[in-house]
């Protein structure tokens, strides 16, 4: 036997159809995976790169204000400090009275040309070593409990390369009844006796002024800007008062540790990019501290594009792959349904239409070819078999005609030995009616009716030649006497019943002729009450190597290969038997006589 080979992964799919579209699908999903993996991912790397140089680009601008601010607070000191008046109004140069008080008036006037001109300027004063001090218009004092000398403001001009110092933010508290948070650009004078630097001018800038060019710029809803000095301490953070609470931090070591301009660092479930600058004017770092979230917000409106797109590629695709893999397929589907046809015998309209030129066009030519090749081969054969059956049907009433003549004659002699000549007259007016019931009609066919009629002439001989030894009823209902059956079915088995079931019963015979309608069939019933048969002998009653008898050159088995031979197998003789007790034989044929079968050429 061939063994099954494993069905394969296309062979699984029950259409070809199906396995084309999936195979298109797949192959389209991955490469849109594949492609998506990879946009997604360049996407995402060129997002973060753009968010990083255009956050890079936003606090080298605010840098660059600061520096410009700065810059231009310098130029106002500069102007202010570098005149001759203050310093020799600071430290006591050889001075009359009235040109000191002019002297000061001119200053004063100076301070508060600049105070009025500037709103983001708290305080324009001079400090000199030995307590001289001139603030603002003149009406503010120092602090008597703080000693100017020692801010870090003042410490970090005096001290400062350039002269230059511009403080963190701090509260002013040298100024009697100025409390204010403010960034200090102090600036260092020098003594032009000495030559040393023995005082500085400072200008106290509003804290805002710095706020303002920080927080004017939006780095995402979630970010801001502060600013470090060199030594990392806080100059402006918007929340300024929870870092000296200590209640928020900032990676101020790494951010001064840093070499580069950016660091990332986790925060919770999210990464926090500090973005520094920092300026050559002033030392400060500017830091711009914001969220890889929202910097990679556009990379999620990318990738839901990207999926859209994705999704609407995937819908296309199967959509052309459905249709491109129907029409492919469709030569296929008509050859399949073709063959279908053709296994119901419909072979008129099994011809496929030939649409291609491929393989599937040349299959399909193939087909029709060989189709046609079997309709005439059936056709041939089919008219070879009505042929044959109808020589088989006349030879077996060849067989069963001079079987009924030899006994009939026999018996005839017999009488008229006797001198019973009214017997013979009787025994042969009923044999020339059998006999010309059997050779002037050639039809295959009789009706029920006129099967009763040639039982009932054979049966009146045999009532005549066994005399009282033999009964008989007939008993068949009347709608089923126009039912069609083939000749000499019933007269075999009636003749069975009397020479293998009655002939050597000791008493009386009888015999029981039935027929009835059930159902689609009709049955026709011969039932006797004679000697029955052995379990085994009912077994091979219908089969070929039945032993004939000289009473029966034909047998069972003739008359049950020509009803299956025109009705089919379903139908034919079924018996029941018991010994000692009698037979019954059952032939069972369609009602409608076999018109179907003969229509489909059985």
């Amino acid at each position: 036997m061939m063994k099954k080979r494993e069905m394969t992964i296309f062979g699984r799919f029950k259409s070809i159809r199906d396995a084309m579209m999936l195979s298109f699908s797949v192959l389209v999903v991955v490469a849109v995976l594949i492609f998506l993996l990879i946009a997604m991912n360049f996407t995402k790397k060129t997002i973060y790169e753009n968010s990083r140089t255009s956050t890079s680009q936003l606090i080298s601008q605010v840098n660059y204000d600061i520096d410009s601010y700065i810059d231009y607070m310098e130029n106002i000191s500069w102007v202010a400090a570098s005149g001759s008046d203050l310093s020799r109004y600071l430290f006591n140069q050889e001075q009359t009275p009235e040109e000191k008080e002019a002297a000061k008036e001119r200053i004063l006037t100076q301070f508060t040309t600049i105070l009025e001109s500037r709103s983001d300027i708290y305080n324009v004063a001079a400090v000199a070593d030995n307590g001289e001090a001139l603030i603002n218009s003149g009406a503010d004092r120092l602090n008597k409990y703080v000693d100017v000398r020692q801010q870090s403001w003042y410490q970090a001009a005096i001290h400062s390369p350039t002269g230059i110092a511009v403080s963190s933010s701090h509260v002013q508290n040298a100024i009697a009844g100025s409390y204010h948070w403010v960034i200090t650009l102090s600036r260092a004078i020098v003594n032009e006796q000495t030559g040393e630097r023995e005082g500085v001018f400072f200008v106290d800038l509003n804290y805002s002024a710095i706020s303002s060019l920080c927080s004017n710029t939006s780095i995402g809803s979630k970010g801001y800007i502060f600013i470090l000095d060199e030594k990392g301490s806080m100059i402006y953070h918007p929340q300024q008062q929870l870092i000296y609470g200590g209640l928020k931090e900032e990676r101020i070591e790494d951010i001064l540790a840093s070499k580069g301009d950016f660091l990332e660092t986790e925060e919770g479930e999210d990464s926090k990019l500090y973005t520094m600058s920092k300026s050559e004017k002033t030392g400060w770092t500017v830091v711009g501290a914001s969220y890889v979230t929202e910097l990679m917000k556009n990379n999620r409106q990318a990738q839901m594009l990207y999926l859209l797109a994705a999704a609407g590629i995937l819908i296309g695709v199967i959509l052309i792959s459905s249709f491109i893999s129907s029409e492919i397929t469709k030569p296929l589907r008509r050859l399949r349904d073709s063959m279908s046809l053709v296994e119901k015998g419909d072979f008129e309209q099994a011809s496929v239409e030939i649409t291609a030129e491929n393989e599937i066009g040349s299959l399909s030519k193939s087909f029709n070819a060989m189709t046609q090749k079997i309709h005439a081969l059936m056709e041939q054969n089919i008219y070879e078999q009505k042929q044959k059956r109808k020589s088989e049907m006349k030879a077996l009433q060849a067989q069963i005609n001079p079987h009924f003549l030899y006994n009939t004659l026999d018996s005839i002699i017999w009488m008229s030995e006797a001198g019973e000549n009214d017997q013979v007259v009787l025994m042969t007016s009923a044999l020339a009616k059998l006999l010309r019931q059997s050779i002037s009609n050639d039809r295959e066919q009789i009706t029920v009716a006129e099967e009763i009629d040639y039982v009932r002439s054979y049966l009146t001989i045999q009532k005549m030649r066994y005399k009282d030894k033999l009964e008989y009823t007939i008993d068949v209902e009347e709608r089923i006497l126009d039912v069609w059956i083939i000749k000499f079915v019933l007269q075999p088995l009636v003749e069975n019943a009397i020479y293998h079931g009655l002939k050597y019963k000791e008493t009386k015979g009888n015999l029981d002729i039935r027929g009835y309608r059930r159902g689609n069939r009709v049955c026709l019933v011969v039932a006797d009450d004679g000697a029955g048969m052995e379990e085994s002998e009912l077994e091979h009653i219908l089969e070929k190597k039945e032993k004939k008898t000289k009473s029966n050159g034909v047998g069972v088995y003739n008359v049950q290969k020509r009803l299956q031979l025109y009705y089919g197998p379903e139908y034919g003789i079924s018996y029941i038997s018991r010994k000692g007790e009698g037979t019954v034989a059952t032939v069972t044929i369609p009602l409608d006589g076999g018109k179907s079968n003969e229509e489909t050429g059985r």
